[in-house]
């Protein structure tokens, strides 16, 4: 069992509970494999179902399949162990902003940090863990970067200092056939997004550090997608709610959680991710639309409740995807352009990353 005491696990499947009060799990427990609601660790079986083989690492099996979160198998059979629950919202604004602060602070407030570095971007988010954990900050991104701006000024506010990992087109090059090794995935989203995690966590792993903290979940749990914002009219989302939409997204968090949980450990760290705690998860479902979305605010409660950690110039600080915000995806776009692949090629960066593999 990978995640949480295998003693909460059984008492998860006794009761019910989707939210124990962990920040994720996946493994065997009394002779059946689970794994968590938001499939917060990765877990395969194999493809063939006449073998019952199962690992956490892609590389044990010889058709890995991932899992799906909140079931259980047992005696050959596959069943719904845990759903999200559908809460009814916080009454007002002040009392959710303040359950979300708890939330919050006693989550990142729990997180040791010995052999602990953050991956830094400048955001509320990873700011929420520098201001409260005493951790080295690392930021990835090629020089003129929006990421390594953003985050030097955001340490310049919390008095931090600041290790950038500077991107290249040659580490680019080495790390997309060790993500796809790592990960499974080769397609050019995946490969997008785990190139300056991969990359952050390779450089903290060099410099002694076992575990990387991540403001990860924040955007799916608080509405900062631009996506989210828009609903109904945005023809990314089926929901006709902000809502509705921030639960369309949190419901993509199982099959996005594996990638990013594996290049961290394919890079050599192991990734904590307190803003996934089950306890922040229950009181981000309890947000209204505008609590989600003020405006053209997104992820209102959250930048509120971070008042009481940072200043207003951070808290309220919008930032891009690390992909976009680091410029990864710009320069995998340049590289397979300079090999020949040209956009109006299909999938060109697609066509570029499988030439490398």
């Amino acid at each position: 069992m990978r995640g949480a005491p295998e003693d909460i696990v059984r008492e998860a499947l006794t009761s019910g509970d989707p939210l124990p009060g962990t920040t994720g799990f996946a493994g065997a427990v009394d002779g059946v494999l689970v794994r968590d609601v938001l499939g917060r660790e990765p877990l395969f079986v194999e493809a063939d179902p006449d073998n019952g083989d199962w690992s956490h690492d892609l590389a044990d099996l010889t058709a890995p399949q991932l899992f799906p979160a909140g079931r259980v198998l047992g005696t050959g059979e596959l069943r719904e162990a845990w759903t999200l629950p559908d809460p009814e919202p916080f009454d007002d604004r002040a009392t959710a902003v303040e359950h979300v602060r708890e939330a919050v602070e006693t989550s990142v407030d729990a997180v040791e940090t010995d052999d602990l570095a953050i991956a830094f971007s400048g955001g509320v988010d990873s700011a929420l863990l520098a201001a409260r954990l005493d951790a080295p900050l690392y930021v990835a991104g090629f020089p003129e970067s929006h990421d390594v701006e953003a985050a030097r000024s955001a340490a310049d506010l919390l008095d931090r200092e600041l290790r950038v990992v500077e991107l290249t087109h040659d580490a680019i090059e080495r790390a997309v056939p060790e993500i796809a090794a790592a990960t499974g995935r080769t397609d050019a989203m995946s490969v997008q997004i785990a190139l300056p995690l991969y990359l952050t966590a390779e450089r903290v792993a060099a410099d002694g550090f076992d575990r990387l903290a991540l403001g990860q979940g924040a955007d799916e749990l608080f509405g900062g997608y631009a996506k989210v914002e828009k609903a109904p009219e945005d023809p990314r989302v089926e929901a006709d709610t902000v809502r509705g939409a921030q639960r369309e997204v949190i419901d993509t968090l199982p099959d996005q959680l594996p990638r990013d949980v594996l290049a961290l450990r394919g890079a050599g760290v192991e990734p904590v991710t307190p803003l996934l705690h089950d306890r922040v998860v229950s009181v981000a479902l309890r947000l209204d639309d505008q609590m989600l979305v003020d405006g053209e605010t997104r992820k209102w409660a959250l930048r509120q409740a971070a008042l009481g950690s940072l200043p207003e110039a951070i808290a309220m600080r919008d930032k891009k995807a690390a992909q976009y915000g680091s410029l990864a995806a710009r320069e995998l776009d340049r590289l397979a352009r300079q090999a020949g692949y040209k956009r109006r090629m299909d999938d060109h960066v697609g066509q570029y990353i499988d030439s490398l593999l």
